[in-house]
């Protein structure tokens, strides 16, 4: 096998087998700007343009191709006049992954390793089934979800699911209670539940912008580690500043906000989570949520989790080599958004690059105080926001290549105990890519 490629998995599947190479370029969806996203398997277009409009002004086909529901991404009412709305109203799902009981099924993490999860997912049209247009949105990680400070939000969590839920808002400016309703999604202290076939609209106005967190804060210890927990970012308040509200798969953001636009060329968004087989195979063996419960609430012990793999944006390496590079023009600055979605610390090292951290659980660094280092360390629920300069000076960038990036605690790179596996990406630069979007490395990456 040449350079430039990466090995074929077992039963001679392609490195890069994707349908629509057309959807990787910059474009314009019913006047949204569009940025390339330069990899394997890329955002469909239609999908970026709907929840960025919102689902209810997009033009009927483009709502079509999303698969989305139209209650998916509401937005309207521009209270400020500073031309765009400040009424979001995102619909959200439970949806279940790989489970015997059926639903979205055939999600690998890596070859042939297809875990149980429990996800958040974008309110869909149709039916749930593996293969279905509609089964794309239901994936790891729980997808990413933007908002614009100043906006008024409401999160309405569907439980489609077998179990109760709820949503916390982790580190998001919201008030305790609404109309006499608990609102912080904590059953102890707040709310009852979300039973199966309910729902609840959660309420917020964040008045500081930064990167926050969303979790389920039922049974915290396993809900929260089946998967359903996901970033949520406040960006800063601007004019004419329509955000792109959800983040199907995590990576790149393909229409980033206006303040991003201002000082960066690309922003990311990049999930961590470990997962432990003896829980994740719980849903799979039996269909009962009954004897389900008993299983994950009684009969396992979080205590002794032992985790056999490791996930960035929900794949294992190679498959995070499709779907989540760090694709980079020289000279230029990204913002890399950081969430340690898991209970093990992620120790993230930069090859041929030293980041700058700007920004610790939402908060910016003070100005002269922020650090620039190539191991960064992130502890459960803990978001960092990096700077990734490819200025090629010697310390920001060492020039143009194929950089790995990976957690360097050298169990974070191997799935099920070998290796090279688990968390490894890459940054690369154009000049290192090919045309389907899979980097030109030296060696197969094998």
């Amino acid at each position: 096998m040449g350079a430039g490629t990466v090995a074929a998995q077992d039963g001679g599947e392609q490195p890069c087998d994707f349908d629509h190479p057309e959807w990787r370029s910059a474009q314009t969806v019913d006047g949204v700007e569009i940025q390339a996203e330069d990899v394997c398997r890329p955002d469909d277009p239609n999908t970026v343009a709907a929840v960025t409009k919102g689902t209810n002004n997009v033009a009927p086909g483009v709502l079509m191709e999303s698969s989305l529901h139209p209650d998916a991404v509401r937005k309207h009412t521009d209270r400020d006049a500073d031309g765009d709305p400040d009424v979001v109203e995102i619909s959200l799902e439970v949806q279940g992954l790989n489970e015997a009981g059926g639903g979205a099924g055939g999600y690998e993490i890596a070859p042939g390793i297809e875990p149980a999860f429990w996800v958040f997912a974008p309110k869909t049209r149709g039916m749930v089934r593996e293969g279905s247009p509609a089964a794309s949105k239901i994936r790891m990680p729980s997808p990413p979800l933007r908002v614009e400070a100043g906006d008024a939000v409401h999160i309405t969590l569907e439980n489609t699911h077998y179990f109760p839920h709820t949503i916390h808002l982790h580190g998001v400016d919201h008030p305790f209670e609404v109309e006499g309703e608990g609102n912080d999604g904590v059953p102890q202290a707040s709310e009852k539940p979300i039973e199966p076939g309910e729902s609840r609209t959660y309420e917020f106005r964040a008045r500081e912008p930064g990167t926050m967190f969303y979790h389920c804060h039922v049974v915290p210890d396993v809900h929260v580690m089946m998967g359903l927990n996901g970033l949520l970012v406040v960006e800063e308040n601007r004019s004419d500043n329509t955000v792109q509200t959800i983040n199907v798969g995590a990576g790149k953001v393909r229409h980033p906000s206006a303040a991003i636009e201002e000082g960066y060329d690309g922003e990311f968004d990049l999930q961590y989570q470990e997962v432990d087989r003896e829980l994740h195979r719980i849903p799979q063996a039996q269909e009962d949520p009954r004897r389900i419960a008993k299983s994950m609430n009684r009969e396992y012990d979080r205590a002794e989790a032992d985790p056999d793999y490791f996930l960035l944006n929900g794949r294992s390496f190679p498959y995070t080599v499709r779907e989540s590079l760090v694709s980079v023009e020289r000279d230029s600055r990204y913002r890399l958004r950081t969430l340690n979605g898991g209970s093990e610390t992620v120790s993230l090292h930069t090859h041929g690059h030293k980041v700058r951290i700007e920004a610790y659980d939402g908060v910016e660094v003070e100005e002269g105080q922020e650090i620039t280092r190539d191991v960064v360390t992130v502890s459960a629920a803990q978001r960092v926001d990096l700077t990734l300069n490819t200025t090629d000076d010697g310390r920001h960038s060492y020039g143009d290549g194929v950089w790995f990036f990976h957690d360097h605690r050298e169990q974070g790179v191997t799935t099920d105990g070998i290796g090279p596996g688990g968390t490894i990406t890459m940054i690369t630069y154009a000049s290192h890519q090919m045309e389907n979007g899979m980097p030109n490395t030296n060696r197969p990456l094998d």
